[in-house]
């Protein structure tokens, strides 16, 4: 079956990096387009950033612009997001996701916690 294991998550300084990891399995991975979301405490799930199946092209939601980088490696069946300059209204679990053929599949999330 589609599975994810994301890792990557912690706690950072303000302005600090972290990198995170998603390995999906049970599936071609290279087929489908992936994506980063998270969810702040208390607010709804909202997208971080996409990458097309061949990491031709991406998207990003507009308050990681500049910051967030989303990419892939097919070779290992994994999608990566590097976050720079991590700002406090970062703090949320971040969750990949792939949609295929109708289904939608979840990672189980990482936290990621920015504060001094």
């Amino acid at each position: 079956q589609v599975q994810f294991v994301e890792s990557g998550g912690g706690l950072v300084q303000p302005g600090g990096s972290l990198r995170l990891s998603c390995a999906g399995s049970g599936f071609t991975f290279s087929s489908y387009s992936m994506s980063w979301y998270r969810q702040p405490p208390g607010k709804e799930r909202e997208l971080v950033a996409l990458i097309t199946s061949t990491g031709g092209s991406t998207i990003y939601g507009g308050s990681v612009k500049g910051r967030f980088t989303i990419s892939r490696d097919n070779a290992k069946n994994t999608v990566y997001l590097q976050m720079n300059s991590l700002k406090p209204e970062d703090t949320a679990v971040y969750y990949c996701k792939s949609v295929q053929l109708g289904s939608v599949y979840w990672g189980q999330g990482t936290q990621v916690t920015v504060s001094s």
